[in-house]
């Protein structure tokens, strides 16, 4: 028996990824066309930005407990959510929410920590970079992090939400990544965590300057390991946030 994953979405194309890494990554572990119940659940992506934009992340959390809650009413026992921008409110979430989360920014540490990196460039929309998801993680990691300086900040969220977001994949923009890393990687940043979960869908690992950190597919990959652990946990045992 494994558990059913439920995905708290909020942009399509990231979503998206999740949902296929997931039941690729399966089939190797379970046989084929086999892998965990899923089911997915989200509100439109304008609902979250309206609160993105003007920093009410007491919004953001409403939406994701609108979806988490669908999703254990119909059998979820774990949750995730491939996007990184509003783990921001996932403090106000978890306390409240019926099953419980793996939280993004731990998969990408512990990754980090496991594959020996030391600091990171982090990459995502303009909340994300400077908001406080990935910084208290990484500290407990022994992780140091950089971020773009704000013209690059600005041009990386511009093209996450004006192409990727709607699936547009631009060569020049693939080009703008790469040569963003380039500098992280000359002010010595030794990774790229990709903490926008759209980015992994225009950076090539082949040709990156850095090595780069999947946020989407290393949650997916996180989920169904967790997914394939036996039990659900009864409701006053839940694990804290990325716990096991």
């Amino acid at each position: 028996m494994s558990k059913h994953i439920g995905i708290v979405a909020c942009s399509a194309e990231g979503a998206a990824l999740c949902y296929r890494t997931l039941c690729q990554e399966a089939s190797a572990l379970l046989g084929e066309h086999m892998h965990p119940e899923v089911s997915m659940h989200t509100h439109p992506l304008a609902r979250y930005m309206e609160h993105i934009c003007s920093g009410h992340w007491n919004g953001v959390a409403e939406l994701m407990l609108s979806s988490v809650r669908k999703l254990a009413a119909i059998g979820a026992q774990l949750a995730i959510c491939p996007d990184n921008t509003i783990h921001q409110a996932l403090p106000l979430v978890a306390p409240l929410s019926p099953i419980p989360w793996l939280h993004i920014a731990e998969v990408v540490a512990q990754e980090a920590k496991l594959r020996g990196f030391h600091r990171l460039a982090i990459l995502g929309t303009k909340y994300l970079m400077t908001g406080p998801v990935y910084p208290p993680v990484l500290e407990r990691f022994g992780i140091a992090y950089q971020i773009p300086d704000p013209t690059d900040r600005e041009e990386i969220n511009r093209i996450i939400f004006s192409e990727l977001v709607n699936g547009i994949f631009r060569e020049e923009s693939r080009l703008y990544f790469n040569a963003v890393i380039q500098k992280m990687k000359d002010q010595g940043c030794d990774a790229a965590a990709l903490a926008c979960t759209e980015i992994p869908l225009i950076v090539d690992p082949a040709d990156c300057p850095l090595p780069t950190l999947d946020s989407t597919r290393l949650l997916a990959k996180a989920a169904l390991r967790e997914a394939m652990k036996e039990a659900s946990y009864p409701q006053d045992d839940r694990p804290a946030i990325g716990g096991n």
